[in-house]
């Protein structure tokens, strides 16, 4: 009896529990029936979700251009690439839609992306065992160009599949590569999931990222649990806003010039840096701007230097300080240019180190202060500071002339140099360039003074904004005076100073003459510090060696600022050399490009050539023609009939340069030895899809030459630095052109 009342009370506990928790399903079902959520989700909202497929559509990046238009960045198509795993993917097709072997498309994929074919197949397996629907292949599966999604497309593999996403793609490769930066790829974590876009990181990209990035649309549908749309999708779709252009002060043909020489003397030379500046001295317009260490902004690893140091980079900036100092004396009215003084070394007292010439302190005996300027004569620039115009009033110009202050270019990450100005040794060294720090920039916008009758302008580099859908400029830098140092006499008696320096027998600037224009300029050789000992380096290499010049001296039209450091010089070079040899080039071809009339007449000045007529001429008498003009015509094709050309009737160039003859039956040339911007222009005719590996000039080409071409066609290239055999001559002739005078002045350090 005692047993049964047992089992009695505990099956009314079990009914019990059983009722309560009947009870509180019950109630939970019908709460959920009653309101429709679960744990404060919609159920019609997540059944919604899970039926609604929603992809961002990218708003296209807006194009980066030079001054003239021509394209610098875009967007071009890229590839992403995923597998359909889920074998249900394939009912009611007579083939594999899914991968159904995953070692076999392991192999394929393998042999295509270059890759371990073990490390596709253990992704494949390992998503398959997790029972997912698809997979990604991480970085290997993205950014994938049209050529190779091509050649998969064409292998066949089962359950392969690609989606379309942009690619930033910059044509001209190693090209301003500091200003205009690079964009990259990146993920965010959104509500929906992981999301891709193009970032800028550096340079104009970063600055711009607003502006070029423009607003992402989407779309979304209704499916089915395969992906399908329904019949009835009930599909939204928000456009996507692309973003602005910005068009920079940059000329792709003068930046183009100076990337080549200075590529050329990178190779020959091995320097350990090299910056130059080309500027338009009336607006502030920066034209080209390069530094050494660059870098190719389409694969940016392994990037020596990421700053951009003619902007970023102060140091002690040698005898090109000079100009700064005579413009002060002149402005205070205690200038005298034919009083004499004598040289060689200078100690106002006892107490101050002794200031040397360049020359070992040997000096050129009594001369005049004109002469010392032509001569870069150190003592003439401590006295004139110590004795003439004062200490303290000379770093009041020094402030007028913006050297404690950033220029404003609208680049990120200028910094300022700094006056060194506490002592009187101090107060000395920097009448000549040394001690204090400035950058390049700060020194180009300072000189811009000369060319503007004692006005400085702000130098940039953003030429408007333009509204991609319209084409409305929706903003335009316009020149912007920034302080009036000197006036425009001074700015004047300058001119003839910086003229005789390169144009005077007794100045140092001798190797910077050009053949058909005047021109201008200072020459410096600053000296580096020892960082691991103190004081100075010694040795003929180490310094950098720097010149700022102009030309047209009448009417100056470009100034330049070119520099390099530590340049493996042979025993008969001097440090002017590789200088010379890169200012020559960009400022006589960018001159004539620019149209400005030459100020000389002499017999041996280049002349350019006129285009004629050539479409729809006859391709040998087209040829022959240019030929006989000292043109290098490149035939494209085996037509007999010219349809384009690179080059328009009545346009000028220069003699030796390459034109481009398109036939009616195009083939493709032999693009061995060309450079980046010969290939470029040529593309541009074709409207090929370029891509390119290495900088330099062109090695390989996955065209073969004589095979026929159409637009649109793929063309792949690889360069390799090797200056050609011209470019060595002209050199070599530069090297002859170094004065005998100027070889003991330049190799000697000015700024001692």
């Amino acid at each position: 009896m005692k047993k049964n009342k047992t089992a009695n009370v505990m099956a009314g506990i079990y009914m019990l529990v059983f009722a309560a928790l009947f009870l509180v399903l019950a109630g939970r079902f019908m709460y959920i029936q009653a309101t429709g959520e679960v744990s404060g989700v919609s159920l019609d909202k997540w059944a919604e979700q899970q039926r609604t497929a929603s992809y961002q559509m990218h708003a296209e990046r807006g194009k980066i251009m030079d001054k003239n238009g021509m394209v610098l960045a875009y967007d071009r198509p890229a590839y992403r690439m995923y597998a359909i795993l889920d074998e249900a993917y394939s009912e009611n097709s007579p083939e594999d839609l899914h991968v159904s072997n995953t070692g076999e498309t392991a192999e394929k994929l393998a042999s295509i992306l270059d890759v371990d074919a073990n490390e596709i197949k253990s992704l494949l397996d390992d998503a398959i065992n997790t029972g997912k629907f698809q997979v990604e292949f991480g970085k290997l599966g993205r950014q994938i160009p049209q050529q190779m999604k091509e050649e998969i497309e064409n292998a066949n593999i089962p359950g392969i599949y690609f989606d379309e996403e942009p690619m930033r793609y910059y044509p001209n490769g190693m090209f301003a590569s500091h200003i205009i930066g690079f964009a990259r790829e990146v993920e965010e974590e959104t509500e929906d999931g992981v999301e891709h876009r193009i970032t800028g990181v550096t340079g104009m990209e970063s600055v711009m990222n607003k502006i070029l990035g423009g607003k992402d649309g989407f779309i979304s549908y209704q499916r089915d649990r395969y992906n399908k749309k329904l019949l009835d999708p009930d599909e939204i779709i928000q456009e996507p806003e692309d973003g602005d252009s910005v068009y920079l002060t940059l000329d792709q043909k003068i930046q183009t010039l100076l990337e080549d020489v200075m590529s050329q003397v990178d190779e020959q030379y091995n320097p350990a840096k090299m910056n130059a500046i080309i500027m338009d001295p009336k607006t502030g317009e920066i034209l080209a701007m390069s530094t050494r260490p660059s870098f190719n902004p389409n694969s940016p690893d392994n990037v020596e230097n990421w700053y951009n140091d003619p902007i970023s980079s102060p140091f002690e900036p040698g005898s090109t300080f000079k100009i700064f100092t005579w413009a002060a004396a002149i402005e205070e009215g205690v200038y005298n240019g034919e009083e004499t003084f004598k040289s060689g070394t200078y100690q106002p007292n006892e107490r101050i180190e002794k200031i040397r010439d360049h020359n070992q302190g040997k000096g050129w005996g009594s001369i005049t202060y004109d002469e010392g300027f032509m001569r870069s004569s150190n003592v003439a620039a401590s006295k004139l500071v110590w004795e003439n115009i004062g200490a303290d009033k000379f770093y009041e110009y020094l402030q007028l002339f913006g050297f404690e202050e950033p220029t404003g270019i609208d680049l990120p990450d200028e910094s300022v140099g700094h006056i060194q100005y506490n002592w009187p040794s101090e107060k000395l060294t920097t009448a000549f360039g040394q001690g204090s720090t400035v950058t390049p920039i700060q020194q180009m916008k300072a000189a811009s003074a000369i060319v503007n009758d004692g006005k400085m302008v702000k130098p940039y580099v953003v030429d408007k904004i333009v509204d991609s859908t319209t084409g409305s400029v929706m903003e335009e830098t316009e020149t912007e005076y920034v302080g009036q140092p000197i006036s425009p006499e001074t700015a004047e008696k300058m001119k003839e100073l910086l003229a005789s320096v390169v144009n005077d027998e007794k100045g140092t600037g001798a190797p910077y003459k050009l053949d058909d224009y005047v021109v201008g300029g200072k020459t410096g050789t600053a000296q580096m510090p020892d960082l691991e000992n103190g004081g100075y380096l010694t040795g003929r290499e180490n310094y950098v060696f720097s010149f700022l010049g102009m030309a047209p001296m009448d009417d100056p039209q470009l100034m330049v600022y070119v520099s390099i450091q530590q340049p493996e010089l042979e025993d008969t070079e001097t440090g002017s050399t590789p200088l010379a040899f890169i200012f020559k080039n960009v400022v006589e071809n960018s001159l004539h490009y620019l149209s400005v009339e030459p100020d000389k007449t002499e017999s041996h000045r280049i002349e350019e050539v006129e285009i004629p007529e050539i479409d729809g001429e006859l391709t040998e008498d087209v040829q022959s023609d240019l030929k006989e003009k000292g043109l290098q015509p490149i035939v494209i094709g085996d037509g007999e009939t010219i349809v384009s050309s690179n080059v328009e009737p009545g346009e000028k160039i220069l003699p030796n340069e390459k034109v481009l003859l398109l036939t009616d039956e195009p083939t493709m040339p032999d693009l061995t030895g060309w450079s980046l911007r010969e290939v470029m222009l040529f593309a541009d005719m074709m409207q090929l899809q370029t891509e390119s590996f290495g900088n330099g000039y062109v090695t390989s080409q996955s065209i073969e030459a004589g095979k026929p071409i159409q637009e649109g066609d793929y063309l792949g290239f690889e360069l390799a630095t090797t200056p050609n055999d011209t470019a060595s001559e002209e050199n070599e002739e530069d090297n002859n052109e170094v004065t005998e005078e100027t070889e003991n002045t330049e190799a000697e350090d000015e700024a001692e």
